[in-house]
């Protein structure tokens, strides 16, 4: 039987996970202690500032926007529906495809959200240098590929074959 070897030390690596968890642990912290103060929850404002930036998003758009299951975006634009904040309109072109739209009360509460988490990455990034942003998305590029290889895309872990 042969026993597994931990991985080789390798601080700079822990350094970057640590930094990555701290990143996406304060932009939830901030997200829902700002949403708290709408009277809304983290997702419910990560949509309503979404919408506001592009109009309208089919479901499917705004599922992957903001890397939740369609069921799970349906949950919440349902709730933000029954608030008043978006309503739902069938595209045109396609009567298949349901666009979301900010109502007039969603936009008027997007409006009065001046600072979103979002912004606050924006304005530190804005620090970087053209070249240090273009060397940070490569980088990020490489990683979200790596990650999405070993867990798949829905955030499910890809089998390995062996039935596990």
């Amino acid at each position: 039987m042969t026993a597994t070897l931990p991985p080789p030390e390798r601080p700079e690596i822990d350094a970057i996970v640590e930094m990555i968890i701290y990143l996406y642990t304060e932009s939830r912290r901030l997200t829902k202690g700002m949403a708290s103060g709408f009277g809304l929850t983290g997702p419910q404002l990560t949509i309503l500032k979404l919408l506001e930036s592009f109009q309208d998003l089919s479901l499917s758009t705004l599922s992957e926007r903001i890397r939740a299951q369609n069921s799970t975006v349906t949950g919440i634009v349902d709730r933000m529906e029954r608030e008043g904040l978006v309503r739902r309109e069938r595209s045109k072109a396609d009567r298949r495809v349901v666009h979301i739209r900010l109502s007039e009360k969603g936009a008027r509460l997007a409006r009065d959200i001046q600072v979103e988490p979002m912004e606050i990455f924006r304005s530190a990034l804005l620090s970087l240098s053209s070249t240090d942003l273009r060397d940070l998305l490569r980088i990020l590029t490489k990683l979200q590929r790596q990650v999405v290889s070993r867990v798949g895309q829905g955030g499910q872990k890809k089998s390995d074959g062996d039935g596990t």
